[in-house]
């Protein structure tokens, strides 16, 4: 147990410190980097909690997908970061305010957790299997993929895809000049359109003449 709490305390301080140094550092992307330790310190702590397929989709989800693709643009881009600045002065006050009411709320929900006046809703439990243990992954999967919340599983999967295929149509963009594939011509097509004969003389290939230049005046 004391083990378990040396390294809950060092990953919280860990995970606090990178959030902080996200929001300080000045270089886009060592935010981006400050911000992949966060996760991996979050990750750390859920592993302590016993939910090791949460700490996994943090790791695979967020680290290799949503922070790597987020320090390759801004690698990548021209960024006018003194334009966004100025943007992010001129909104200040507006920040100021959204991040009092959290500030606020936060407050309350602690404050009611320690006056032992909030009340925990819990969630249906999993099946319990007879004769064995089931593992964190085994009971999110029993509980995802049972009704009804596999209805709502299926809508969100249909939700993201549609908002997929709306980004892709909407940057899409069609230049002149470019070949594309083309299915149905290509499911069109015979041996007569796709077979060409050439009659080749005995003495080989012969390259033919070249047309003359024309001259300019």
């Amino acid at each position: 147990m004391a083990l378990q709490a040396v390294f809950f305390y060092l990953f919280s301080f860990l995970t606090v410190a990178s959030a902080v140094m996200v929001i300080t550092a000045r270089n886009p992307v060592h935010a981006v980097l400050w911000l992949i330790l966060a996760f991996f310190n979050a990750a750390g702590l859920f592993v302590l909690l016993g939910a090791e397929f949460l700490a996994m989709i943090l790791v695979v989800v967020y680290v290799g997908a949503v922070a790597v693709l987020f320090l390759f643009v801004v690698m990548m881009l021209d960024v006018d970061f003194a334009e966004l600045r100025a943007g992010f002065i001129k909104n200040a006050p507006l920040g100021a305010m959204v991040g009092a009411i959290l500030l606020i709320e936060l407050v309350m929900v602690v404050g009611m957790r320690f006056a032992g006046t909030a009340q925990v809703v819990r969630g249906p439990a999993p099946a319990p299997v007879a004769g064995s243990t089931i593992s964190n992954t085994e009971a999110l999967g029993a509980i995802l993929y049972r009704e009804p919340f596999v209805f709502y599983l299926e809508i969100a999967g249909l939700i993201l895809l549609v908002a997929m295929m709306g980004a892709i149509v909407l940057t899409l963009r069609h230049k002149d000049g470019v070949k594309r594939q083309s299915i149905s011509a290509q499911n069109a097509r015979n041996p007569a359109t796709a077979i060409e004969i050439a009659k080749v003389p005995a003495g080989g290939y012969t390259v033919p003449p070249k047309a003359p230049e024309k001259v300019r005046s």
